[in-house]
């Protein structure tokens, strides 16, 4: 039975000025960065055995920090686990969206990656990654759309109603092909914030 941890990054400035991200390459910030120790902190004694990453800078970042704490060699880098794309709207605010393409911005064509592809790169993630790894602890370190969509899609009856925090742990187990999730958008390490 393989058991997945599916982590948010660490916080980024644009996290903080709540522009959308998307595929862009934003670096964490100071708080991210301690965020990621304490998520590691915390984690080190669960036993993952091996960690995949977006290859998207704050998220490799975030594993690469747990992987040193967990004393784990290597982190492997998966374009698949990257963030929804925001095509035009990527480095935006709402504010600035409203203002440039009006109220529904939604309704138009500005790009934005479709959930469809976003599932269809995640789902191969997931077969590869449950073949290669059978029966061990896979820590995976993406970003928030990414894993909504894919929690969504694995385990339908999960209420996702709260935001994905930064740092959040979600594990999920497969057991003769059916995924149940353990963990929702955990923070503890993170206290009383």
């Amino acid at each position: 039975m393989t058991k997945l941890g599916l982590i948010r990054h660490g916080s980024t400035a644009w996290n903080k000025e709540r522009r959308a991200q998307g595929s862009s390459n934003i670096p964490l910030d100071q708080d991210g960065i301690r965020d990621a120790e304490l998520l590691a902190e915390r984690i080190k004694s669960e036993g993952w055995d091996v960690i995949y990453s977006s290859d998207l800078l704050r998220a490799k970042q975030t594993a690469e920090i747990v992987a040193r704490n967990l004393q784990v060699s290597e982190v492997f880098l998966d374009s698949r686990l990257q963030e929804v794309n925001g095509g035009q709207i990527e480095g935006t605010t709402e504010p600035e969206r409203i203002e440039k393409w009006g109220e529904n911005w939604r309704e138009l064509d500005l790009g934005i990656e479709s959930k469809e592809m976003v599932l269809q790169r995640a789902l191969s993630f997931i077969e590869d990654v449950t073949e290669k790894h059978p029966d061990q602890n896979v820590l995976v370190v993406s970003h928030g759309a990414y894993i909504r969509h894919l929690l969504g899609e694995l385990v339908k009856e999960l209420k996702m109603d709260d935001h994905l925090e930064n740092t959040s742990v979600s594990t999920v187990k497969v057991r003769e092909g059916l995924w149940e999730c353990e963990l929702y958008n955990c923070t503890k390490h993170l206290g009383a914030k």
